[in-house]
């Protein structure tokens, strides 16, 4: 629509040298809005002919009804509303890529080849959710060796769906539909051309299944019959009242009586993304009549995750065996927290008999059935996993997790033997597989950094682990023989691309490889030389419709490159142990060339954590920061997994001095490299990332000319009383000693050393300018953190901008919080960074 913009002469004492430095910046914004009729009227000492009182205003009449200056979005003025749109664009050709999540094999029907299913994801700006596709794919070997991927034409849409669980056989598949209101949940039972089954189960069974990767826990048993399940515990009863008072034996309201339902007493939570969730408990549904069952005999204290079938030979499985976390004293924010103690516990399935074809559910479990702690010697023990033959289970420990506090290190890897007869006994005898790695040799396993098991990650020699672990600045795919340690990297040594596992289809492996410039392909391993000592593999690329992007995002990325660069450390005297005296890393993007010889401005990168890493994958946020002009150093300061237990804890007790060092020693060492100009460098961190980058404009105020933190540890003293990880706060601070020292009632002496410890005690220096991006519903970094250090910026006169997300948590990862979040980001860097 065409504007008109009403304009009064009220500067009647102005001279035409002050209109003269006004125009130009009045006529770009009439120009931008498209209108046919612009009249200006100014007050000049010699009249100009074609500015006369006639034209003073434009009548009302003529006005159109949003007859207004052009105003601008907040936040933004008109020389950054361009590069915000331009940005906006490209951001959205990024955000736009899709993500494989999982991925399954099945043995073909004809008996040649096999099946590969793809659970895909895509971000959905507008709705604000990630679509989720399924795609499928017919793999064929070839006589020449090479394999050949059919895909599908199109993909099918999953809406509404929360997981999607193959049976063993291949020939079912379980979709679960998780309700957004008071709704049942749905299990779905699909055949090869149908839906077979479809239950609805309504909350006054249970709430909505635990599909959240970590309390989830969803086996079929053997003969496909029975699903075990985590799924929230049905909402206690809570006090009925009317205008007479509190209603004695009712747990219901009728909306006719006037009554109300109370509170009742609070319930605790496992902190960061479980908030409001019920008790994870354990429940069993028959596949062919979907009558349920809990699971008796846990404990209310206990809170269960990863059920799976036990094996056995005699029957039907008689056990599940489950992860357990205790309540006891409390609950403390258990989201990316492996210092939670936890074991693995075996309990008698509920009874279940068939007559004729009706399947019916007895009233409860076996007489006399307890609940066996398998583990009572390791703090620590979840991802159970049987072997094919049912000999052994296998599981992951985060046991130097738990015992110092650091909420994750370097796990082990470990095995009991099962029973043939499912006589159990109880502790059993945990046999150590993988060990927890102190400190590797040069180009050697650094130690196991596992995230998950696949459910079925054997080879076909039964013994033998295909995993994902972390080494270093990558990851990388490892085979695990569990019978004598044995590990192999089986991804290429040469690479310093990241591998993710996806699926094994047979003796080959699926997977999909990346960097920070390139974008994902699907690679399929194949195994060979099998009968030596020394196998090796051969990657094939596969050519897949998934990862599909612009032409001038594969232009954009192709002009940049990477390396992983060692930093040494710069004073070794300091270093405890030899682990924290290696070289620690770094990952450098860059351009393929430098523009007249003048490096791009350099972007910092941290990550959170601080125990955790950035990974030479691709990422779509890092590639754009990348695409529209900078540099990015990565830093992998030391603290970061993936380089050996010494090295982790060296940091705990040393940050805010350590990990700042370590980021700075970065800096000069591509500064010194000639990689980079030290009067153009900017910082970006998140969490941990965001105390790094707080620290650093105040401990380096002359070093940074921007910064970016997203949801910034600012202060531990008053973090320490609001986040759902108090015992972080201690952790880190007082390193070993954290643990014992952690109390609710932190000391006047505590709150002086976290005090200390935090960004806030360095505010009086800092003049960096500073955006914010904090999620107003984060419990592991409560606003308050963030707002009170972006204040006393303000009151010192450093420009600040935040942005506030108000249904956000910690990881501002809804897609249109996301994509505002880095669009506002690069928007920031381009004013400042030249």
């Amino acid at each position: 629509m065409a504007r008109r913009y009403l304009i009064h002469n009220c500067m009647r004492s102005c001279d035409w040298s002050s209109c003269a430095n006004f125009l130009p910046n009045l006529f770009p914004l009439f120009l931008s809005s498209h209108s046919p009729t612009i009249t200006v009227s100014l007050r000049a000492p010699n009249p100009i002919p074609l500015l006369t009182k006639r034209s003073l205003a434009i009548s009302a009449m003529d006005a159109s009804k949003d007859a207004s200056p052009k105003e601008l979005p907040l936040g933004l003025d008109a020389s950054t509303e361009e590069e915000y749109a331009s940005q906006s664009k490209l951001l959205q050709e990024f955000t736009s890529i899709s993500s494989i999540d999982k991925a399954w094999t099945f043995k073909s029907n004809s008996g040649m080849g096999s099946q590969a299913m793809f659970s895909i994801s895509q971000a959905n700006l507008l709705a604000n959710k990630r679509r989720k596709f399924i795609l499928s794919a017919r793999i064929s070997k070839e006589s020449n060796s090479a394999v050949n991927f059919q895909w599908a034409q199109f993909p099918i849409e999953m809406g509404g769906v929360s997981t999607t669980v193959p049976s063993p056989s291949g020939s079912k598949l379980l979709v679960i539909r998780n309700p957004e209101n008071e709704s049942p949940t749905r299990f779905e039972i699909w055949g090869q051309g149908q839906v077979e089954k479809e239950f609805h189960i309504p909350q006054s069974v249970h709430g909505s299944v635990y599909t959240d990767g970590w309390f989830e826990g969803i086996s079929w048993n053997s003969d496909e019959t029975l699903i075990a399940y985590v799924a929230e515990e049905p909402s206690p009863s809570k006090p009925v009242f009317s205008g007479l008072g509190y209603r004695k034996g009712s747990a219901s309201t009728d909306k006719d009586s006037g009554s109300w339902k109370g509170q009742g007493e609070w319930e605790e939570d496992w902190g960061e993304t479980y908030a409001g969730k019920k008790q994870p408990a354990l429940f069993v549904i028959s596949t062919r009549s979907g009558e349920i069952q809990s699971v008796k005999g846990i404990a209310k204290s206990l809170s269960v995750g990863q059920v799976v079938w036990a094996p056995s030979t005699e029957g039907p499985s008689r056990y599940l065996v489950f992860v357990g976390w205790s309540s006891d004293p409390r609950k403390l924010g258990i989201k990316y927290c492996y210092n939670r103690p936890c074991a693995l516990y075996a309990v008698q399935a509920p009874v279940y008999k068939s007559e004729a074809d009706a399947f019916e559910l007895k009233d409860s479990p076996i007489e006399g059935s307890q609940v066996l702690n398998l583990t009572q010697s390791i703090s620590s023990a979840f991802y159970p996993l049987f072997s094919p033959d049912g000999r052994f289970l296998v599981f992951l420990s985060a046991k130097s997790s738990v015992d110092s506090g650091a909420h994750s290190a370097t796990e082990s890897l470990h095995k009991i033997d099962w029973p043939v007869n499912g006589q159990l006994s109880s502790p059993a005898k945990i046999v150590d597989v993988i060990p927890v790695v102190q400190c590797s040799e040069d180009g050697c396993f650094p130690g196991l950094y596992c995230s998950e098991f696949l459910r079925n990650p054997w080879l076909s020699d039964g013994c033998s682990m295909i995993l994902s672990s972390v080494w270093g600045s990558s990851q990388v795919l490892i085979s695990v023989n569990v019978l004598n340690g044995d590990v192999k990297r089986i991804s290429p040594a040469d690479s310093k691309f990241s591998w993710n596992l996806l699926a094994l289809d047979g003796d080959n492996v699926i997977a999909v490889s990346s960097s920070p410039v390139d974008l994902p392909e699907i690679r399929y391993g194949c195994l060979v030389e099998k009968a030596t000592t020394n196998a090796a593999w051969n990657w094939l690329n596969i050519s897949s419709p998934i990862f599909r992007c612009s032409e001038k995002v594969r232009s954009l990325l192709s002009s940049r490159q990477f390396d992983i660069l060692k930093i040494p450390i710069k004073d070794v005297s300091t270093c405890l142990t030899k682990g924290s005296s290696k070289p620690f890393e770094a990952i450098f993007v860059s351009s393929n060339s430098k523009k007249n010889g003048v490096c791009d401005p350099l972007i910092v990168m941290l990550h959170g954590g601080p125990h955790s890493a950035s990974l030479s994958s691709f990422s779509k946020s890092l590639a754009f920061l990348s695409s529209i002009g900078y540099s990015l150093l990565i830093v992998n300061y030391r603290g970061s997994i993936g380089f050996g237990e010494e090295a982790l804890q060296s940091l705990p007790g040393k940050i805010g001095s350590q990990d700042v060092n370590d980021v700075l020693t970065a800096i000069d060492h591509v500064i010194d490299m000639g990689l980079a100009s030290p009067s153009s460098i900017a910082v970006l961190g998140g969490s941990h990332g965001g105390f790094l980058t707080t620290h650093l404009i105040g401990q380096a105020p002359d070093k940074f000319v921007a910064a970016a933190a997203r949801n910034p540890v600012c202060n531990l003293a008053s973090m320490v009383g609001t986040t759902d990880i108090p015992d972080w706060c201690y952790v880190e601070t007082y390193g070993l000693d954290g643990k014992h020292k952690f109390t609710e009632a932190p000391s006047a002496e505590d709150l002086r050393l976290f005090y200390s410890k935090s960004p806030i005690s360095h505010i009086g220096k800092v003049k960096t300018p500073t955006i914010f991006l904090i999620g107003a519903q984060d419990l592991r970094v409560p606003m308050s953190n963030g707002l009170q250090y972006a204040r006393a910026l303000k009151e010192k006169g450093v420009e600040v901008k935040i942005l506030m997300f108000p249904n956000d948590i910690h990881g501002i990862d809804r897609p249109q919080s996301d994509f505002e979040s880095f669009l506002n980001i690069g928007v920031w860097f381009k004013k400042y960074c030249k």
